[in-house]
């Protein structure tokens, strides 16, 4: 039998498929989804991985069985499908493994209105029907079962991006996109249509075996293309995407990349000139550079632990009208909350285009600091090292300790986090200083007791 607790994770299901789930196990968590949604119709979708279509559907024939109705929008990006789930009104589940290898897949899952499904709205719930099934059997099948049919929301999708974000008016820009062979080659050649944008596409065609490299951009190895790429055509900007393209990384005109925090400031500028006085959520591991920029532009920063759930739950509670992440998912009010890299994109490239000057000279005004970017470390015991930075820092002159979110300590020159993952052990370290020498100095004060 399946063990679920090995698949079902904070956020979403996960695991290698056929080894860890199948399109029968599929089924029970369409039928459990189904009923803890408690609505009489949802919404599927699915990335471009072998493993894809056959579980989309399986899972679609398990909420028939218990008489719900199944909208398939086939083909989709993570946030297109956030998309169906706010504009249809509708609890949805995508079927994706994000930037994970070919042999994964997962199921990212939401109520009507794009609102998360995790661990605590729901998710366990969907485990313990599941697992109750595993153990006796598939539930009874309604009387009258409900319908499966198929919908093309991609040019809807586009059209309301593009009602949030006016590229119109900008001027011509050169584009490199490196979709990773991911669900970007399938929405970018769409949303950006009929633009003054000249599109230079790279590794779109739909390929779940990732031919070419793994379409996760926060490994700067899996970027390397992009940079030749744009550095030989002579580019404006280069844009990358993750295998279901909810998150975007950019590089500048000279290859280099550039900080999701500083894309954070630049998107939280834009969106405050929309509504001003607005609350932007970041997490602590953001850059100072962001509650900056939000507060000269007349705004209120919020930080928050690091997490989708976190960030969304706050944006919920608050009214916020964008958030972001170190990771470069960006979340947005005028979009039910959800994360979406497309949209981020177009604010960068309307930021871009509404000027004359290169994108390095435009994003350096919102990158003020020197950071380490996030350093791993394999520990066995990551409460007792925690505790032994902890001590060697609770003394320190000038320096503030909060635990947030794991050990974060601050100075007015520096400051530092060190957090547990959730799912592997290790400890992750994040460095920021007003200068590179210091930056250097704190991470490897730090690093030599995490690692002694």
């Amino acid at each position: 039998m399946a063990d679920l607790s090995q698949i079902v994770k904070a956020y979403d299901v996960r695991g290698v498929v056929p080894d860890q789930w199948d399109e029968p196990l599929a089924e029970l968590f369409g039928a459990a989804f189904a009923q803890v949604a408690g609505a009489r119709e949802i919404v599927t979708g699915h990335d471009m991985r072998p493993s894809s279509p056959g579980l989309s559907r399986a899972f679609a024939r398990g909420a028939a069985a218990l008489g719900v109705d199944v909208v398939e929008i086939g083909l989709c990006s993570t946030d297109e499908l956030y998309f169906a789930s706010g504009a249809l009104g509708l609890p949805g589940a995508m079927f994706t493994a994000s930037h994970n290898p070919a042999q994964y897949n997962g199921i990212k899952m939401c109520r009507a209105g794009a609102a998360p499904i995790g661990q605590d709205t729901g998710l366990t719930d969907i485990r313990a029907l599941a697992e109750g099934w595993l153990e006796t059997g598939a539930p009874e099948s309604a009387a009258t079962p409900g319908t499966i049919s198929r919908r093309d929301v991609l040019g809807d999708y586009a059209a309301h991006l593009r009602k949030l974000v006016d590229l119109t008016g900008i001027r011509p820009l050169k584009v490199v996109v490196d979709a990773g062979n991911g669900m970007g080659g399938h929405t970018v050649p769409t949303v950006l249509e009929g633009l003054p944008v000249e599109l230079d596409a790279m590794y779109f065609e739909l390929d779940g075996t990732f031919p070419n490299h793994e379409a996760n951009p926060l490994d700067p190895k899996n970027l390397v293309d992009l940079q030749e790429r744009v550095r030989a055509v002579g580019a404006d900007i280069g844009l990358a995407f993750d295998g279901d393209a909810d998150r975007c990384f950019v590089v500048d005109e000279n290859g280099d990349p550039v900080s999701p925090s500083a894309i954070t400031a630049l998107v939280a500028a834009r969106e405050l000139a929309k509504h001003p006085g607005g609350t932007v959520i970041h997490n602590l591991i953001t850059s100072w550079s962001v509650p900056e920029v939000v507060k000269e532009n007349g705004g209120k920063a919020v930080r928050t632990r690091v997490g989708h759930s976190f960030i969304k739950g706050e944006m919920a509670r608050t009214g916020a009208i964008f958030g972001g992440e170190h990771s470069a998912h960006y979340y947005f009010r005028d979009f039910w909350n959800a994360d979406t890299g497309m949209l981020a994109a177009m604010h960068v490239l309307a930021a871009l285009g509404g000027q004359d000057g290169p994108l390095s000279s435009l994003v350096a005004q919102y990158d003020r600091y020197a950071a380490s970017g996030e350093i791993n470390s394999t520990v066995a015991d990551q409460a007792g090292r925690a505790a032994a930075v902890r001590a060697a820092y609770a003394g320190a002159e000038g320096a503030e300790l909060d635990e947030l979110d794991g050990l974060t300590v601050t100075t007015p020159d520096w400051w530092f986090n060190l957090r547990a993952s959730n799912t592997e052990p290790l400890l992750r370290l994040n460095v920021e200083a007003r200068d590179a020498a210091t930056v250097a100095r704190i991470r490897d004060e730090v690093l030599a007791i995490v690692r002694a």
